[in-house]
């Protein structure tokens, strides 16, 4: 199953191709798969105009048709399923199983949106709190804050594209979506489907483009919100040229897990080699750091690299693919180049640590100095550090010692040290019996600190794209 040999982008609802000037890669060969038309500055502001225009259309739709049209796109994407699946291992090099899971949480999101689009509501208030205020009642809704601006990133293009765009139908908001321009093709396939749904014409534009005209993104005081996912360096300076409207970041980590002194073991290796190195480690809660109680150290250490070094690297397309390419040979090369400063520094490379082109080895590592890139950065690669601990307190203390905090997971199973990390970590989410990787698509997500602000998850990204308004109704006491 191969690409197209090119793709439009969607304007106001509508395909359109003034050119094909968006090389896309595959991944893994590094050759050219398919071209993406670019949008210019002038059909950016169109899309911005269209959505503004479309805004009251799409308020007015009925909850019962805002589900309908996510369900369209429920049953579409499942028809699609494995052609949606090959474009993304192609476009990401994400290994085919990997590619397989994401489209059915592409399904699981909108699915969630499509139930959660006849929940919205509001509440009853009693306001008599005073003599004053006898015969007043007042009543909440919640209604669309608007038209909405939507950055996506390249390591997801699928279902944190999804994230975006089906709470904002579920919620009658329009919008604008700039796609990663490494990875536009889920996107695009995304759009192909809404454009045959009954959704308002003008309700949404799909707009793959350069750096000049991405800034309108970001800067039109027509659009109400923009929800950004990427880099926090990127993250927080939208946030500082967005002027009035709301802001969402949902922006990286380098992600700690906590393996005390009575986990399973088994068990905790067969999912750290799982968050650590799944979709080659390209996720901005991908095991990073893991702390591991020095009484189990050693046996943990053992079981880990020898697992790892069984992973097989090569061809995102083949089924046994574990490991594939890098999204680009310079990230594979920074990546490299800061295990090669770690064990310069005197840390121990336990395995990988190889380069070759955008492919890079399983990399695990031990006693590296606390202050190496390794350690503080997001390293978004199939690498991770470890590190012993003699007290799960000053465990905890390590992992809160990070500009990051976007999700840790914990290996107990005592209940009580489970509540303390759950007290203390700085972090958007604590998982307990399992890496910081783990996400369901319905559960409240983001990250405190340079991890973000905001939370997505459907029901808590319709609160974002809704405002609270107020009824309050006098009755006359006689």
């Amino acid at each position: 199953m191969a690409l197209a040999k090119s793709y439009p982008f969607y304007l106001a609802n509508e395909p359109h191709s003034p050119n094909a000037d968006l090389e896309v890669t595959d991944k893994y060969t590094g050759e050219v798969a398919t071209r993406v038309a670019m949008a210019s500055a002038q059909e950016i502001d169109r899309g911005i105009d269209a959505a503004v225009k479309a805004s009251e259309p799409m308020r007015k739709l009925a909850p019962y048709e805002r589900q309908e049209i996510l369900q369209h796109c429920v049953n579409r994407f499942q028809m699609r399923f494995e052609e949606l699946a090959m474009a993304l291992c192609i476009e990401a090099g994400k290994p085919i199983r990997d590619s397989r899971g994401e489209v059915s949480r592409l399904i699981d999101t909108f699915r969630v949106a499509a139930e959660e689009s006849v929940r919205i509501g509001g509440e009853v208030l009693n306001l008599e709190i005073s003599k004053r205020a006898r015969g007043y009642r007042g009543m909440t809704r919640r209604v669309p804050i608007g038209p909405c601006s939507f950055i996506s990133p390249f390591n997801f293009p699928l279902n944190l594209t999804a994230h975006k765009i089906a709470p904002a139908i579920a919620a009658g908001c329009t919008f604008v979506l700039k796609p990663a321009s490494r990875t536009p093709i889920g996107a695009i396939m995304i759009g192909e489907v809404l454009a045959e749904s009954a959704l308002p014409k003008g309700a949404f534009s799909i707009l793959p483009c350069r750096r000049d005209g991405a800034d309108l993104f970001t800067v039109d005081e027509r659009l109400k919100l923009l929800s950004f996912t990427g880099s926090p360096d990127v993250g927080w300076d939208l946030k500082a040229k967005a002027g009035k409207k709301k802001v969402v970041l949902e922006l990286g980590g380098n992600a700690a897990c906590i393996v005390d002194e009575d986990a399973d073991l088994e068990d905790a290796v067969t999912r750290l080699i799982f968050g650590a190195f799944y979709q080659s480690g390209q996720s901005c809660i991908g095991v990073q750091r893991v702390l591991i109680h020095e009484k189990v150290y050693d046996k943990l250490k053992s079981m880990f690299v020898e697992r790892a070094k069984k992973l097989i690297s090569g061809d995102p397309k083949n089924e046994d693919t574990f490991i594939g390419p890098m999204i680009s040979e310079g990230e594979a090369k920074r990546l490299a180049t800061w295990i090669d400063e770690a064990a310069r520094a005197g840390g121990k490379i336990l395995c990988g640590g190889n380069r070759k082109g955008a492919m890079l080895d399983a990399t695990l590592l031990e006693n590296v100095p606390k202050d190496q890139n390794i350690c503080v950065r997001e390293a978004f690669g199939p690498v991770a550090v470890l590190s012993s601990f003699t007290s799960f307190d000053d465990a905890l203390r390590e992992v809160n010692d990070s500009v990051f905090g976007l999700q840790a997971g914990i290996f107990t199973r005592d209940l009580y040290k489970a509540q303390r990390a759950w007290d203390e970590l700085e972090v958007g989410g604590v998982v307990i019996g399992d890496v910081p990787s783990w996400r369901v698509d319905n559960m409240p997500y983001g990250g405190v600190k340079d991890s973000g602000l905001g939370r997505e998850g459907i029901r808590y990204a319709i609160e974002d794209m809704t405002e609270l308004r107020l009824m309050v109704i006098r009755t006359p006491v006689l």
